[in-house]
């Protein structure tokens, strides 16, 4: 049956709604366009960030990370690499560079291409066209190249992240100065350099500044005041100079301050108690600040991280830091402060962490510090206290971590160690005396013990087998005595226990060295075995040293070692520094020891090695195999067979 002219008009009619349906649903053809074009400088894309991106379907209701508005105009372009829901955290990356085209998308508004990682090349200048972008994430990529002018035009914008990528050049001071609707900048991890425009007090809705790990230089701008709702600042790891502006106190919303790890001098403004209602964590560390401490650094009411370690500052500690109740740690080693540690740091209930050390502090320590329960980590070393005792009060603490080296103690170890919960403890170069107690294995938290530079006389207890989680031992420069097989067969605590390092040189302990040291489960780990200077060690070297597969530090130097040097050595192959001088060591270096790809330094003089040195491509001196009679070739003259 034939269609009436009526039907046909209707079904036309019908085709013509759905095809005017359909491209009224369609995104812009100049947007469709833009996103392609990105796509194909894309190269390689395994996580399938862009699979969707169909060229037979529509950007705006079928391509994942694309979003319109009502007139079908691209206003979110989201692709970022690390993804997090409330069960799952999603790493992916693409490989390729930023295509131009991008800056077509004239409705943008939010561009996040973050952390997909291998994104190259140049960030495209003409994305400075894109008026209406509020949001700009580009950041942990390799992007190259500076950052272009043309971002003084993005007016709109309020977050921009370009850190930790390979930027360089210098920040233009019109594209910092112009950007007034920003609230939060992230440029940190580049290689940018200039100074810091002073037009940074333009951005006066500024919460959020990162430039660290960069190469800015000059002072920080006094301008810098401005930014009344900064809450976040971080200017370390670069190379500012200058004072600290005096106006850093109207930063009246600061919470977090970071300045370390620059060349900052000067002494710290009193001003700094304009940020008393806010202020939480201060870092200055690794700077060049003088002066004393201002006594208003007591109105830092909710301070939790004070860090002031490694400058020059001097003066007393002033005694209004026991007012941050809030306070949970100190850092002031690497100073120069005298006087008194103040009684009213007592107040301090909070306190996790106190390092005064390496300073030149004096006289009794406050007994108000046994009221701090909270504490965990109290060091004092380095400092001329002359405690003569470590105090019984310290007992009442819970301490995890305490460091007192050079602090004046004498006589022998306080036995309430035995029942304390300390996992650090360094006592060193102090001038304790007597036996290593056999209650020190009562001692079962201990991971890092350090006793070296005393005079400690006994051999080392049986019991210290039981110490199994211990990692770190530092016993160097005492009058010990005896075998060392307590020290390597010392039980573990899987997966703790295993040592990391071991330091008993300048002793009398006696050998020979445990033949079956490279199959001690304590020692699997390790990384640095010094037993030098142990003149009565004797014996041979153990073959089975080439197990520790860690090992890259064996120091071996003047212990009245015989034999060969085992060619089983050279299986430790990440060892980089090897010391076998002033031995009885015979026979010829073995070729696979100077083989080893990581080896850095290398002695075997003064023993009684023989014939022709094995080539080698590590820088060793000739001073190395001095004194040693019958070796030859290379650095030594040669051999001779050798024309």
């Amino acid at each position: 049956m034939e269609l009436s002219r009526t039907a046909l008009l209707s079904l036309s009619f019908c085709f013509f709604f759905l095809f005017f349906l359909h491209s009224s649903e369609a995104c812009h053809a100049v947007d469709r366009e833009a996103l392609l074009q990105f796509k194909s400088k894309i190269i390689s894309d395994p996580s399938k960030l862009l699979q969707s991106w169909s060229v037979s379907s529509d950007c705006c209701s079928a391509w994942e990370g694309v979003a319109c508005d009502s007139s079908k105009m691209v206003v979110n372009l989201t692709r970022p690499g690390l993804v997090s829901g409330s069960d799952f955290i999603l790493d992916t990356y693409m490989t390729g560079a930023l295509s131009p085209y991008l800056g077509n998308l004239s409705n943008l508004q939010v561009l996040d291409l973050s952390d997909v990682k291998d994104l190259r090349g140049p960030i495209p200048p003409e994305l400075g066209k894109l008026s209406h972008l509020t949001l700009l994430f580009l950041n942990s990529n390799k992007f190259t190249g500076s950052i272009p002018v043309t971002f003084k035009s993005l007016v709109r914008l309020k977050k921009l992240y370009l850190g930790d990528n390979f930027i360089s050049g210098r920040v233009p001071a019109s594209f910092i100065g112009s950007l007034t609707s920003l609230t939060e900048m992230g440029l940190s991890g580049n290689q940018l350099v200039s100074s810091i425009p002073a037009t940074i007090g333009n951005l006066v809705l500024l919460t959020k500044l990162d430039l660290h790990g960069n190469s800015f230089s000059g002072s920080i701008p006094d301008r810098i005041g401005k930014l009344k709702n900064l809450k976040y600042l971080d200017l370390s790891e670069n190379r500012i100079t200058g004072s600290i502006p005096y106006s850093i106190g109207e930063l009246s919303a600061l919470q977090l301050m970071y300045l370390n790890r620059n060349r900052i001098s000067g002494s710290i403004p009193s001003s700094i108690s304009g940020l008393s209602e806010s202020l939480q964590f201060f870092r200055l560390s690794e700077n060049r600040l003088t002066g004393s401490l201002p006594a208003s650094i007591g109105k830092l009411l909710k301070i939790q991280r004070l860090i002031l370690e490694n400058n020059r500052l001097t003066g007393k500690l002033p005694p209004t830091i026991g007012n941050l109740a809030t306070l949970t740690d100190i850092f002031f080693s690497n100073n120069h402060f005298t006087g008194k540690i103040p009684s009213r740091f007592g107040n301090l209930v909070n306190l996790q962490t106190l390092d005064l050390s390496k300073n030149q502090l004096s006289g009794q320590l406050p007994a108000r510090l046994a009221k701090l329960q909270n504490l965990q980590s109290l060091d004092l070393s380095h400092n001329p206290l002359r405690l003569v005792r470590i105090p019984k009060r310290f007992a009442k603490l819970k301490l995890f971590r305490l460091m007192l080296a050079n602090t004046g103690i004498e006589g022998q170890l306080p036995s309430w160690l035995s029942s304390s919960s300390i996992s650090v403890l360094d006592l060193s170069s102090n001038a304790l005396t007597g036996k290593l107690p056999h209650w020190i294995a009562n001692m079962t938290d201990l991971s890092f013990l350090n006793l070296s530079n005393n005079g400690f006389h006994s051999s080392i207890p049986i019991e210290f087998k039981s110490l199994s989680l211990l990692m770190d031992l530092d016993l160097h420069s005492n009058k010990l005595t005896g075998p060392l097989n307590a020290i390597f067969a010392k039980e573990t605590r899987d997966p703790l226990g295993h040592f990391n390092s071991i330091d008993v040189s300048n002793n009398m302990f006696t050998g020979p060295i445990d033949g079956n040291i490279g199959d001690r489960p304590a020692m699997t780990s390790i990384r640095s075995l010094v037993l030098s200077h142990n003149p009565v060690l004797g014996g041979t070297l153990p073959k089975s040293l080439g197990k520790l597969s860690e090992l890259q530090i064996l120091e071996l130097v003047g212990n009245g070692l015989e034999g060969k040097i085992p060619i089983e050595l050279g299986d430790a192959k990440e060892l980089t520094t090897i010391l076998l001088s002033k031995n009885k060591l015979s026979g010829a270096i073995p070729e696979k020891l100077l083989e080893l790809k990581m080896l850095q330094e290398f002695n075997v003089s003064g023993n009684r090695l023989s014939g022709r040195i094995p080539p080698h491509k590590a820088n060793i001196p000739v001073s190395a195999f001095l004194d040693n009679p019958g070796l030859c070739g290379s650095p030594l003259p040669p051999c001779n067979n050798e024309f």
